[in-house]
């Protein structure tokens, strides 16, 4: 992945530390369902924390989409900044490439898009959608309109996850993935996509939540992809063995993945972020399509 012509953003934020645990995950209405468990369980598993501090903050009151203090970030992307993150340029330049592509994508719209700040923490820190911690890897906050990461979940795909070739300069475009694919979320949440279906889920059953989540989630994937057709028609950035370590990405955090890894088989009803084939698919199409239309997730008979 080539991404030195990538103008650096200025809305990288250095997030303050805070104790606890907790945020991350979007339950429909606070809902602490089978599913929730299971993912959470996945989480410990997958990051090597106790379990029981996870559904604690969950159900305490870490939980996201409670109004909570905002993070105190320092000042925007500066060399103090990279000295705090040494991946901090890469993501600075990720998330000013996706800000000037979703400009593009959106204005024949009438949209205007409002870049997302994007946080960047070690541990925990505290967000607008109760404290984000590392172990539940990266999320957005429509709350304060934060994308929250912790850089270290970029080790975890090469190591623990074995998301890509541990070690591979296309490890890259598994990271810029992530960081577009909540940058999606943004984008959902700017259309209206985000609030219209978080209010379905509120209303829900666990399962049914469940399965909206899902087409949240593979939404963003596409919009991800959708973000790198946009980013190789300017920039030509792809390298070989970019987008087979952005699939082996997907596929690795897919929930069937997970499951099986974990317990040796799938419970679907429990799904909130799709499965392997689902996640690989919806990146493909929108990296493929090129278009908003292409990535309705949420249309009848959508796989």
């Amino acid at each position: 992945m080539q991404w030195g012509n990538f103008r650096r953003s200025s809305n990288v934020e250095i997030g303050s530390s805070s104790g606890g645990g907790g945020g991350g995950f979007r339950m429909g209405g606070g809902k602490l369902g089978i599913g929730a468990v299971i993912i959470v369980l996945l989480a410990s598993w997958g990051l090597g924390i106790d379990p029981s501090e996870l559904i604690g903050a969950l159900n305490g009151d870490g939980t996201p989409g409670q109004n909570t203090t905002e993070t105190e970030p320092t000042s925007p992307q500066s060399e103090t900044t990279a000295a705090q993150n040494p991946d901090a340029p890469f993501v600075a330049a990720v998330l000013g490439e996706t800000e000037d592509r979703w400009t593009e994508i959106l204005a024949p719209r009438g949209v205007a898009y409002e870049a997302p700040k994007l946080v960047l923490f070690s541990g925990a820190t505290r967000s607008a959608c109760g404290t984000a911690a590392s172990a539940m890897g990266p999320f957005y906050c429509p709350n304060d309109q934060r994308i929250y990461l912790d850089t270290e979940f970029f080790r975890e795909i090469q190591t623990r996850l074995g998301g890509c070739p541990a070690g591979a300069k296309s490890c890259e475009f598994s990271e810029a993935y992530v960081i577009a694919h909540e940058v999606g979320h943004h984008v959902q949440n700017l259309l209206g996509i985000l609030p219209k279906a978080e209010a379905a889920e509120a209303k829900a059953s666990d399962t049914e939540a469940n399965r909206i989540q899902v087409r949240i989630e593979l939404q963003a994937d596409c919009f991800a992809g959708l973000w790198a057709n946009k980013a190789q028609a300017k920039w030509s950035f792809l390298e070989d063995g970019d987008v087979d370590a952005a699939l082996q990405t997907a596929s690795a955090i897919g929930d069937d993945t997970l499951q099986k890894r974990a317990q040796g088989y799938v419970v679907p009803d429990a799904f909130t972020h799709g499965t392997a084939a689902q996640r690989k698919h919806w990146f493909v199409t929108g990296l493929k399509g090129g278009s908003l239309e292409s990535c309705d997730t949420f249309a009848a008979g959508a796989p």
